[in-house]
C-alpha cells in the first residue's frame, strides 16, 4: 500500500477508503477536482489507483495473482501458506502522477512477527526515472520499523493514525530501479522505497499485489486492511 495522508483520511473519503479491502474501488490524483467537484483533466487521467480486491473480483488480474508462474515463485521463496491481502492498479499519470513518499509497507501492513508480507511489482509498461521509477534504500530491510499505521476508534475521525515516527533518509541513499514492460520486483516489506512524481508525457502503469506468509504469522487487528466475512484472504495457491 502507498501512504495515505491524513488530509485525505479526514474528508468524506476516509469510510470509502477504510472498507475497500473487500472491494474494487476507484482513488484519484491530487488536484483533478475544482471546488465544485468538477473535472480539471480527463476521467481517464484522473485515477491515481484500483484497489484493493482485484485478485479477488477481476477475472483478469485474478488469473494473473495465481497464475503457475507466481506460484512457483512463491513456492521457490519458501512460502508455505501464503495468502494475497490487497492488491492495486496503480496508474502514475503522466505529468500528474504523485510522489509516493518513503516507507516501508510493514508500516500498513503489520504482522506479528515482522517478516511475512512480500509485495510483487509488476511493471504493465517501462518504469524509468522520468516517469517514477521504485527508489529504494540498500539494507533497510533489517533494521525493523518504527512506525504503525493503525486504525481509530469507529466514528473518529481520520479513521487512522500513526504509532511512532518515520526515520528520515537522505536521496543520496537512494538507488534507483528501472524496470521494463514485464519485469517484476519483489519488495520485502520492511525495505524503505519509494517513487517520484511523474513530470513527464509517459504513464508508468502497474500492478501491484501483496502476499502474507500465513503460517506462524498473525496479522494485527489494528491495521486499516481487514479480513472480512466476504472476503477472507485467499490462498495464493488456489484459485477458488
Amino acid at each position: 500500500m502507498a501512504p495515505v495522508s491524513q488530509e485525505q483520511l479526514s474528508k468524506g473519503s476516509a469510510e470509502y477508503f477504510l472498507n475497500s479491502g473487500d472491494k474494487i474501488r476507484f482513488f484519484f490524483e491530487k488536484g483533478v477536482f475544482d471546488t465544485k467537484g468538477d473535472f480539471l483533466v480527463p476521467k481517464e487521467k484522473s485515477i491515481n489507483k484500483i484497489g484493493h480486491a482485484l485478485h479477488a473480483y477481476d477475472p483478469v488480474f485474478k488469473q494473473m495473482t495465481h497464475t503457475a508462474k507466481v506460484q512457483a515463485l512463491a513456492r521457490n521463496l519458501g512460502l508455505e501458506n501464503p495468502v494475497v491481502v490487497q492488491s492495486m492498479y496503480i496508474f502514475k499519470q503522466p505529468g500528474i502522477g504523485g510522489e509516493v513518499t518513503p516507507h516501508q509497507d510493514a508500516t500498513f501492513l503489520y504482522t506479528t512477527p515482522l517478516g511475512k508480507v512480500t509485495g510483487f511489482w509488476i511493471a504493465l509498461e517501462n518504469a524509468t526515472q522520468e516517469n517514477g521509477c521504485l527508489w529504494f534504500v540498500p539494507g533497510s530491510h533489517t533494521t525493523g520499523i518504527t512506525r504503525r499505521m493503525v486504525r481509530t476508534p469507529p466514528g473518529t475521525i481520520p479513521c487512522t493514525d500513526f504509532i511512532g515516527t518515520e526515520r528520515v533518509y537522505e536521496d543520496c541513499q537512494f538507488v534507483p530501479v528501472p524496470a521494463g514492460k514485464g519485469d517484476l520486483v519483489l519488495i520485502h516489506g520492511e525495505v524503505v522505497h519509494k517513487s517520484e512524481a511523474n513530470c513527464s508525457q509517459e504513464s508508468r502503469e502497474v500492478y501491484t499485489f501483496h502476499l502474507m506468509e500465513a503460517k506462524d504469522a498473525v496479522w494485527s487487528t489494528e491495521n486499516w486492511l481487514q479480513p472480512t466475512l466476504e472476503l477472507p484472504f485467499p490462498s495464493l495457491y488456489t484459485s477458488n
